[in-house]
């Protein structure tokens, strides 16, 4: 007799269902991201410059970064959301400051983990030791030639590691997992992470062995159908490349740069990509999707704001905002400052050994012809520790540009330690003394343009000088005839002893004609020879740029 009523009961509550399902308020979820931290654990010198809100026409310095702060910001950040999760775009570690560089990055791994990174990408330089170095900072345990050495043992990061296009070559097999997928109230959100395919060009040979930087649109668009398979409609990338905008830190007009074709690329499943590589900082809409990057260093987080679609699972709206990490007004983490001094007891020591003086700032920044006049300072350095016949008989020394950090900044009384000169080449490289002959170094000089809209003019000791001319076609810049050492002109079948560093000695940054040198030897380290530059030659200024001339 009560069967009609429960059964009209019963449809009235199933009608009900989609109508309730159609109204359900979107789930917020709020991605915090950072990009390029390069072990800077503390403030890097400098901050953050951006336009002055009083008058938009000039800049103003910020004081900002370091992980102390930064974990503040990001607790500051996450408080009151019950969705949250903290991502990467790569360049965690390497080319860091001397603090983390001596430990092998191990306490920015530390750091990161602790301040609750989930996710990220990997970038250019976490290949800078290799793909095994790699996988020990996602899995811990000790350095292979240097050992144990921090306050405790290395357990590895707490985050994950992505590397979806990043493949071996036997097996075509990501060294890494290429996404992870997060649930938020029920709704799954997948990660996907990227190192650029130009990686090969850009880390030494002898590391990547074996491996393939595949085409980063490519990845992401084969693997839609499998994330959509798994039941996944909202896609964040995680990409280890950028841009070059105009405008001020969360503003984009004019963008270029390879992430701008990269994203036009891309299925239309992906909704958000999380940039970096490019050192910049904007918050972008690109071909309808928002695309962000947070300057480097550590001087910002990333803010963004979604809204999740209960019904289609998909990201129905994306917002995003880069917030600086202010020092003046937000207080230390504790932990984050427990973790630096235990890493500082046993690294200041070295760190804070004096190296002698400079008259002024030595910048690393060329000038139209691509010297520079820290570029100058570490090639005669490179030159010194290399000239006797003991040490390899060099006669020129050449280094690139991009092993080349920060400026050397004196403090008080002109003063520079060793942790100074070490940030202004943070890798710690071994110097190799080889034979080119006079032929060889016009052809390894020629292959600074192999990327045209990204020249790597390779900086060269005292004595040695050349012009090059920039209406000429690629092969043919260098001035064979300008090329001189010791006001005498290079003598095409001649050899020379020229020291370089052991990443170009194996072909970094597509200088292949430094494969060809003979009888190499090998020496010391170049911030060891840098060290031992200042403490012989102090106090050290600028010279004037007279090694690399440009006509046209």
């Amino acid at each position: 007799m009560r069967s009609q009523p429960i059964l009209a009961a019963l449809s009235l509550a199933l009608c009900a269902l989609p109508a309730a399902a159609e109204t359900a308020a979107p789930v917020e979820l709020r991605i915090l991201a950072i990009n390029d931290f390069h072990g800077n654990l503390r403030p890097p010198p400098g901050g953050i410059r951006i336009a002055d809100p009083e008058d938009k026409s000039k800049k103003v310095t910020v004081a900002a970064g370091g992980a102390e702060y930064m974990a503040t910001l990001v607790k500051r950040l996450s408080e009151g959301r019950k969705n949250t999760i903290f991502v990467a775009a790569g360049d965690l570690i390497g080319a860091s400051p001397f603090l983390s560089a001596m430990f092998h990055d191990e306490p920015s791994i530390e750091s990161l983990s602790m301040m609750g990174l989930a996710i990220t990408s990997v970038g250019n330089h976490e290949f800078d030791e290799g793909k095994t170095e790699l996988l020990r900072m996602q899995n811990g345990g000790c350095h292979p030639e240097d050992g144990c050495q921090g306050p405790h043992p290395f357990t590895g990061a707490r985050f994950h590691y992505l590397a979806a296009s990043t493949v071996e070559s036997a097996t075509g097999k990501s060294i890494l997992p290429p996404y992870e997928i997060r649930e938020f109230e029920g709704i799954p959100v997948a990660f996907i992470g990227l190192t650029l395919k130009e990686t090969a060009g850009i880390v030494s040979p002898s590391g990547i062995a074996g491996l393939e930087f595949r085409d980063e649109a490519e990845t992401v668009n084969a693997l839609v159908p499998q994330l959509k398979a798994r039941g996944v409609e909202a896609i964040v990338v995680l990409i280890h490349q950028g841009g070059e905008p105009l405008g001020d830190y969360n503003e984009c007009p004019e963008i270029t740069g390879p992430i701008v074709d990269i994203v036009k690329k891309f299925d239309r499943a992906v909704d958000v990509v999380v940039s970096g590589h490019t050192h910049r900082a904007y918050v972008c809409d690109i071909d309808g999707r928002l695309v962000t990057s947070g300057d480097k260093y550590g001087t910002l987080v990333t803010a963004i704001d979604l809204k999740l679609d209960p019904a289609t699972r998909d990201i129905i709206s994306a917002k995003g905002e880069n917030v600086i990490v202010a020092n003046a007004s937000l207080a230390k983490d504790t932990e984050q400052t427990a973790l630096i001094d235990a890493y500082d007891k046993l690294s200041a020591p070295i760190a804070n050994r004096p190296a002698g003086s400079v008259t002024q700032t030595l910048s690393r920044i060329p000038n139209e012809a691509g010297e520079s006049a820290l570029g100058d300072v570490i090639a005669d350095a490179q030159l010194a520790a290399t000239k006797d016949a003991k040490n390899g008989s060099a006669v020129i020394a050449l280094t690139n540009p991009g092993g080349i950090r920060t400026d050397i900044v004196p403090k008080e009384n002109g003063a520079v330690s060793f942790g100074e000169l070490f940030a202004s080449q943070p890798f710690r490289n071994r110097l190799v003394t080889m034979t080119l002959t006079g032929s060889q170094l016009k052809d390894m000089l020629e292959q600074q343009w192999l990327d045209p809209k990204r020249p790597r003019i390779l900086q060269v000791s005292n004595g040695f000088s050349y012009s090059w001319d920039a209406s000429r076609p690629f092969g043919e810049r260098v001035m064979a005839d300008k090329m001189t050492l010791n006001g005498r002109p290079l003598e095409p079948a001649t050899g020379y002893r020229v020291t370089v560093n052991d990443y170009l000695a194996v072909g970094g940054d597509g200088f292949t004609v430094a494969k060809q040198g003979t009888s190499p030897q090998y020496g010391g380290y170049d911030a060891d020879a840098l060290f031992a530059f200042f403490r012989a030659h102090g106090p050290i200024g600028p010279l004037p740029p007279t090694r690399i001339l440009r006509v046209n």
